[in-house]
C-alpha cells in the first residue's frame, strides 16, 4: 500500500524529523511504500534544515535553506492526491494545521487512515 505520512513539524524541534524517520522504518518494515514530507524535504534542502533548527522555526528554514511552505504542502497534497492509498498520521497530529489540510484531503477521497 502507498501510504502518505503525516506528523506536525513547525514548532517542534528539528521539525519533528526523528519521529519521521522512526515512522516511515515501521511502515516500511509493514511493506508499505512510504512518503515522507521529512525525507522529500531533506532530498531538497538537506539534513541541516532539520539538524540545526532546534525549535522547528518556518521563517528560519525559509531564510537559511529556502524552504516554501507553500511549495512543500502543494507537492504533499498533490501526492496524496494522485498516488496514495492511505494516511498514517504520527503522535501530535491533532495540533498541526499541515495534518488537517493532509487528512481533510485524504477523507475526501476515501483513504484509510493509520493513527501511529
Amino acid at each position: 500500500m502507498k501510504v502518505y505520512l503525516a506528523g506536525p513539524m513547525r514548532g517542534i524541534p528539528q521539525f519533528n524529523y526523528p519521529a519521521f524517520v522512526a515512522g516511515a522504518a515501521k511502515l516500511r518494515a509493514d511493506g508499505h511504500e512510504v512518503f515522507s514530507p521529512a525525507e522529500k524535504d531533506v532530498e531538497k534542502h538537506g539534513d541541516e534544515m532539520f539538524t540545526s533548527n532546534p525549535d522547528g522555526d518556518n521563517d528560519r528554514a525559509e531564510a537559511h535553506f529556502g524552504f516554501n511552505l507553500r511549495v512543500a504542502l502543494a507537492m504533499d497534497l498533490a501526492w496524496i492526491c494522485a498516488e496514495a492509498d492511505a494516511i498514517a498520521l504520527l503522535p501530535g497530529w491533532e495540533r498541526s494545521k499541515g495534518v488537517a489540510a493532509e487528512k481533510a484531503t485524504a477523507e475526501a477521497l476515501g483513504l484509510k487512515v493509520i493513527i501511529l
